[in-house]
């Protein structure tokens, strides 16, 4: 499920995600500096280190070579199976979604080159209901994927998502289990598939395809996990170590390979796909 505002560590929002014009403040750090500084850092702040959220396309601009990104199935659409409505009708959110982003779903999906290595790459927009996985979403990852078998290229999948729509209820989670399989025919393959988790990543995204990555990286200080913290300590009725949920303790821990700064994210990917692919 897309538990949303439980998560008590997504209210410490990046302000960089819709790009205010003029000043912005780091969550971090609380600096007060002009976004064109920010900016030019790649969405980090120069004073702390924090990295600051950002949509889907400044993300897609940071790691495709310049004008390499072709996308794919942008006019896909979700439907409202359920006739859901909370406070109000999916298709109300929807549509606020839509005029918000410019897009039809949370996911991004295409190809490109990455310091001319050929990958499908896959990425997620928080802006748009939360990066929420529903039916449209868990269908783009798999025709990345069957576009990488076809091709013989890797796939890259960059996750910002409070985890499965619960507007699609069982729509939804079912998407686990397909782009699960789906990655599973990639490994057959012995194709590479990179997962790189950012600010958030959590609920029924990091409970599937988010962990089963041949590499799996993060940026620093990203809240990865499946429930928020209010929820498991009600559940286990413990406290709970210091940022558990983070970056940095889920590489202690092993359950993720490494953590890389957004400046170096690019070069990264690229040597990693050489590897995989024994490419130039």
């Amino acid at each position: 499920m897309n538990f949303g505002n439980l998560f008590g560590g997504m209210k410490k929002q990046s302000a960089a995600e819709d790009a205010p014009s003029h000043w912005i403040k780091c969550p971090q750090c609380q600096a007060l500096m002009y976004y064109k500084e920010v900016e030019a850092k790649s969405n980090v702040c120069p004073k702390c280190h924090h990295h600051f959220r950002i949509n889907a396309d400044k993300r897609i601009a940071l790691l495709a070579d310049e004008g390499s990104f072709e996308e794919y199935d942008a006019t896909l659409a979700p439907v409202d199976p359920l006739k859901f409505v909370d406070k109000k009708s999916y298709k109300k959110r929807i549509e606020e979604s839509k005029s918000k982003t410019g897009r039809t779903s949370s996911v991004v999906s295409g190809s490109c080159t990455i310091h001319g290595q050929p990958v499908e790459l896959v990425v997620f927009d928080f802006s748009f209901m939360g990066g929420s996985l529903g039916s449209v979403e868990g269908e783009k990852i798999v025709r990345a994927v069957n576009r990488a078998i076809e091709k013989g290229s890797g796939v890259i999948i960059v996750s910002a998502s409070g985890g499965a729509r619960m507007q699609e209820s069982t729509y939804a989670l079912l998407q686990m289990s397909k782009t699960s399989a789906a990655l599973n025919r990639l490994q057959q393959k012995s194709l590479p598939f990179i997962s790189i988790l950012t600010d958030p990543t959590m609920g029924g995204v990091s409970a599937s395809f988010a962990m089963l990555g041949d590499i799996i990286m993060a940026e620093p200080d990203a809240l990865i996990g499946f429930a928020g913290q209010r929820v498991i300590k009600q559940t286990v009725g413990v406290d709970l170590p210091e940022g558990f949920q983070r970056a940095e303790f889920l590489l202690e821990h092993g359950l993720i390979d490494m953590i890389v700064d957004r400046s170096e994210m690019k070069k990264t990917v690229a040597d990693l796909m050489k590897f995989f692919l024994k490419t130039d």
